[in-house]
């Protein structure tokens, strides 16, 4: 009996560090990732997948900075990899040397905020533009006056998503500026505008596609991915595009450089450049994503929906979103902060 006893304990003490390795914790957007593709990871692998969502880039930043967080991926925008990688939060995991990579779309691979893709890969890209539900309002839709200079009435049915950088870009283009601007005058007029404006505005919050399907919300600044989830619930809705510029961005995973599971994130981040599996997550979250052959997967509405092909007449307007210096971050962060009281 007392050998079967230590055999017991010699089998649990041994099958605890296998148990560990079958696990992965992700830090990502809420409402973001694709159950039917982690489902599809977890049975290849047999790890057990867990996500924590957030609601902002500065959320993500401030959380894993504050470590003791437990998380082995995170999802990032790339104006804020540069900032990931100089706080020393990322993992340098070699996405370039992985099998899938050579799946990745050319245009996404020398990308400014990781050259040659030394630590991210791509999750979704996408647009920040106005969701606008039509019964409400019918005029134009393509400007970002539908926040900014609301008509009467849109006023106290407003949301704007709590992202500075989303935010900032759009009202600095409406107002003149250029993006990443530390003009004075400009700012001035960017922060008055923000404060004038959000006196019409309802909420500043993230998860706003039900909102919007069910009529809570008229219009707000959003991505481009979450008002045709919207839309598919409610034909009204419709996005738009300002014609004073409108941020693009990409979403990146990477590994953080205090993970715990690294070779289940490396799986990971081999996993999701695989055509297939690229097409789970924008087939679930509504975005484009940067890795060639998915195309074949995808459903057919995102073959033609407005929200993700950028009519022609409107392309030149976007502008890809880039990591601002220092000097200008403070200040964006000094307006955000006062727009938040």
């Amino acid at each position: 009996m007392k050998l079967k006893v230590t055999l017991a304990a010699l089998a649990a003490a041994t099958a605890a560090p296998a148990f560990a390795e079958g696990e992965l914790n992700i830090y990502n957007w809420g409402n973001y990732t694709s159950p039917e593709m982690i489902e599809k990871f977890e049975k290849e692998y047999g790890i057990d997948v867990t996500i924590t969502d957030y609601d902002s880039n500065d959320t993500a930043l401030a959380k894993i900075k504050a470590g003791g967080h437990g998380f082995d991926i995170v999802v990032p925008s790339g104006t804020y990899v540069p900032i990931f990688i100089s706080e020393g939060l990322l993992m340098e995991s070699k996405p370039n040397e992985m099998e899938n990579f050579k799946n990745m779309d050319p245009v996404w691979v020398d990308v400014e905020f990781d050259p040659g893709r030394n630590y991210t890969v791509p999750w979704q890209w996408g647009t920040v533009g106005m969701t606008v539900n039509t019964s409400v309002y019918d005029g134009d839709i393509n400007t970002a006056a539908i926040i900014l200079d609301p008509p009467d009435e849109l006023k106290g049915k407003i949301n704007v998503v709590p992202e500075m950088m989303d935010v900032m870009s759009t009202t600095i283009y409406y107002m003149g500026g250029d993006q990443c601007t530390t003009d004075k005058e400009v700012l001035k007029k960017v922060r008055d505008k923000l404060v004038e404006a959000k006196q019409h505005w309802l909420s500043m919050d993230y998860g706003n596609i039900e909102k919007y399907a069910k009529g809570d919300l008229s219009a707000g600044v959003n991505w481009n991915g979450a008002s045709l989830r919207a839309r598919l619930e409610n034909e009204d809705i419709a996005f738009g595009y300002p014609v004073t510029g409108y941020p693009v961005w990409m979403d990146n995973a990477a590994i953080l450089a205090d993970a715990q599971n690294v070779e289940n994130a490396k799986q990971f981040l081999n996993f999701i450049m695989d055509p297939e599996n690229a097409a789970m997550l924008s087939n679930f979250a509504r975005y484009a994503n940067g890795i060639k052959g998915s195309e074949q997967y995808l459903d057919p509405v995102m073959a033609s929906a407005p929200e993700v092909v950028v009519p022609d007449e409107l392309k030149a307007a976007g502008k890809v979103s880039k990591t601002c210096p220092p000097e200008a971050q403070k200040i964006y962060t000094a307006i955000w902060t006062e727009l938040q009281k």
